[in-house]
């Protein structure tokens, strides 16, 4: 018999995939854990091995769950395999985490105590939940910031511990009062059903440990699961992964070791180190050609990695060609090392090269503002990742936020948000009232609000403003109720609350643009309204899909701009032409990274930053560097020390590199004054109570001074605090 229509579509499937490549693809049945070095086409591996797992009749496609971390990700993954399969994908998960999370949650939540409309809070949600949960325990919130109580909150979700378990491992005082507004918080995040974004993993595992026909029900549902970027799973996406997976073992994680930088969101290394000590029988391929950089370049980074001890070993070539040598330059001071920069910049334009296939890599936010100013003054474009993102706008988390109290009413957060926004007349004394009355009887906040006379203080005023408010809300309630298009819902909020009205009446340029950054928004929920099936409840997808939007989706591309971020926002982008600032000790790696242990997560960041390069990569360090307003010495990164000297090409009098023998462990004397400045010195010349003003963020007042020159702001325009370096922010004293 001659081939099939089927033999033919999985012929060119393997078609054009290297030698490791194909074994990835046509693993039959069993675990597999594909080590995917720098540039080796993992993403390629993945969705190929789907298309083959449907193709050969091994999986139907509502069998596979396929996950990776950002939605943007996820739809590339999407389109991909549609264009491989011939067809959609609909009936595939192919999703975040979260996202798949949060679908498990909006059919199985009842179990837990939840209903199905329950809310998700994002960060600043959260935040000001905590918050709260602080000011009722007695807490001085500038000692335990909200912030930092709820990192540890969420630390501790990520290692699948609730507030209990945290309670028994506290060792001091202020684990004790973390303790205790973490106890406060869950009851909070219950009352109001909602649950955080670390809920959305944590309350899955508890429904697929507490009730094992669930658990049957997925692990059979789900007969083939396949992860990218395994090395960034936490303990909860871990055991999640064992409870869906652990059954039949047709477990897929697609991951490097050597760029695991992610530690301080939870990461845990050990998930993909340990990979064959949980499955025993897996099967390990190794992806080590690269399809991305020189071999100079890949020799560099297959250098320095080997001083890691904690890796699995793998040697990264290309077909390439050896390419430039990596230059590294040694600059006088930061602002020598910019002007340098800016000016190489200039050159690769003015020779033909595009703005945008040029990035420039440092470790920390601080030290872009040089670069910065200096591309500002040459008029060269430039865009910053990272920055403030759409979708955490003052004007458009209070969108967001009417949208909410819609769905769920009773959700606290979102309605305190909402009530005085625009002002009305409710003031926070009134609001406080309203939310202790719904407490103290136990009913949803929109209940207390809704009859305004009974609660206990409030005046007239307070009363009539109320009144009026919840007369609004309850009409457009009733629309949502009835499924109005969420565009329009959203057009009707925005009139008849008067939110629109008062922008108006300010006759700002800013208040133009927010009422711009609000059309924009509704085009969002018009085409969601476009793709949606009307007898869906849009309204909670759609709030679902603005709270699952990862920083990473809203980079711009081809805009013709030169790129800055910070190395960690550089994870899984590529360059033709890569910058790599302040290569120093003390700086990179971090002075932290010495005293807490982390040097190996640093080394696997600069493996990251240097791989990122296609062709061309410049390392430049500085002879001096400003700290607090006193030029401090640089001693060269050892990191510099690791790198074969026949790959680079050296300028600027070099010197000695720092760190001693293989693992580069040793810690120069020359840094020790400078890391204790970094990290004890008060941010020089700020108290706080000071009245200050920001380039960007405009007045704020300082909240509080921290250690390591750090003062924390509130800015008046958006009321939004921010912690600043001191000595890089562009701040001053009214």
């Amino acid at each position: 018999m001659g081939p099939t229509a089927a033999d033919d579509r999985i012929a060119s499937l393997l078609e054009g995939l290297n030698d490791p490549q194909r074994d990835a693809v046509t693993h039959e049945e069993g675990p597999l854990l594909v080590l995917a070095g720098a540039g080796s086409g993992k993403t390629r591996v993945l969705t190929h091995r789907i298309a083959y797992l449907v193709h050969t009749g091994l999986a139907r496609p509502g069998e596979v769950l396929a996950i990776t971390f950002t939605n943007k990700a996820a739809g590339e993954m999407r389109e991909r395999v549609e264009g491989l399969l011939g067809h959609s994908t609909r009936a595939m998960w192919v999703s975040t985490f979260h996202a798949a999370c949060a679908r498990i949650l909006r059919a199985e939540a009842p179990r837990l105590g939840y209903t199905r409309s329950f809310t998700i809070y994002d960060a600043a949600d959260s935040r000001r939940l905590v918050k709260r949960c602080l000011e009722e325990i007695g807490a001085d919130v500038k000692r335990f910031t909200p912030a930092s109580v709820q990192h540890q909150i969420s630390d501790a979700k990520n290692k699948l511990r609730d507030a209990a378990a945290h309670r028994e491992l506290v060792s001091g005082p202020y684990e004790e009062v973390v303790g205790e507004a973490f106890e406060l918080y869950e009851q909070a995040l219950l009352k109001a059903n909602a649950m955080d974004f670390d809920d959305l993993l944590v309350r899955v595992v508890n429904v697929l440990e507490l009730f094992p026909e669930v658990r049957a029900r997925y692990s059979a549902a789900f007969r083939w699961v396949l992860v990218d970027e395994y090395q960034d799973t936490n303990h909860a996406q871990y055991r999640l992964l064992q409870l869906i997976a652990g059954e039949h073992g047709n477990l897929m994680v697609v991951g490097d070791d050597a760029q695991s930088v992610y530690s301080f969101r939870g990461a845990d290394i050990r998930n993909i180190l340990d990979f064959q000590d949980d499955f025993p029988e897996a099967k390990v391929v190794r992806l080590e050609q690269n399809y991305r950089s020189t071999q100079t370049i890949l020799d560099a980074a297959n250098a320095l990695i080997r001083h890691n001890r904690d890796q699995m070993e793998k040697e990264l070539w290309t077909d390439n060609g050896r390419g430039e040598p990596i230059r590294v330059r040694e600059l006088d001071d930061e602002h020598a090392e910019a002007r340098f920069v800016v000016g190489e910049v200039e050159r690769l334009v003015d020779e033909g090269h595009s703005r945008s296939e040029i990035a420039v890599f440092y470790r920390t936010n601080a030290q872009s503002r040089v670069l910065e100013d200096q591309l500002v003054r040459r008029e060269i474009g430039y865009q910053v990742v990272g920055g403030t993102k759409f979708y955490e706008r003052a004007e458009v988390k209070d969108a967001i936020a009417y949208l909410t109290v819609l769905a769920n009413p009773a959700d606290g957060i979102a309605f305190a948000r909402i009530v005085n926004t625009p002002r009305r007349g409710i003031g926070n004394t009134s609001l406080q009232r309203v939310l202790s009355h719904a407490d103290a009887m136990g009913i949803p906040v929109w209940e207390a609000a809704a009859e305004p006379t009974a609660v206990p203080g409030l005046g007239t005023a307070a009363i009539k403003a109320l009144t009026r408010f919840m007369a609004t809300m309850q009409d457009l309630r009733s629309r949502a109720q009835e499924g109005v298009p969420v565009g329009d819902l959203l057009e009707a909020i925005l009139h008849e609350t008067g939110y629109l009205e008062a922008l108006e009446a300010e006759r700002t340029i800013e208040a133009q643009g927010r009422i711009e950054n609000l059309a924009a928004l509704g085009e969002a929920a018009r085409e969601f309204d476009a793709t949606t099936d009307p007898s869906e409840d849009r309204l909670d997808l759609f709030l679902q899909q603005l709270a699952l939007v990862a920083d990473a989706d809203t980079r711009r591309d081809d805009e013709g701009l030169v790129t800055l971020m910070t190395l960690h926002n550089a994870k899984g982008l590529e360059y033709p032409t890569v910058f790599i600032l302040g290569m120093e000790e003390g700086v990179f790696p971090h002075s932290r990274s010495v005293d807490e242990g982390t040097l190996e997560e640093e080394r696997r960041l600069c493996y990251v930053g240097i791989t990122r390069a296609m062709k061309d990569l410049t390392l430049s360090h500085a002879r001096r560097r400003s700290v607090f307003g006193a030029a401090t010495p640089g001693l060269p990164s050892r990191f510099l020390g690791e790198l074969p000297p026949d790959l680079l090409d050296r300028e600027g009098g070099l010197g000695a590199f720092a760190g001693s023998g293989p693992s580069g462990g040793g810690r120069p004397r020359a840094m020790s004054s400078w890391a204790a400045a970094r990290q004890d010195a008060p941010a020089a010349g700020f108290a706080q109570g000071d009245d200050v003003v920001h380039a960007a963020f405009g007045d704020g007042v300082v909240l509080s001074v921290e250690p390591g020159g750090v003062v924390v702001v509130r800015f008046a325009k958006d009321g939004v605090e921010r912690k600043l370096m001191a000595d890089f922010a562009p701040l001053t004293k009214r």
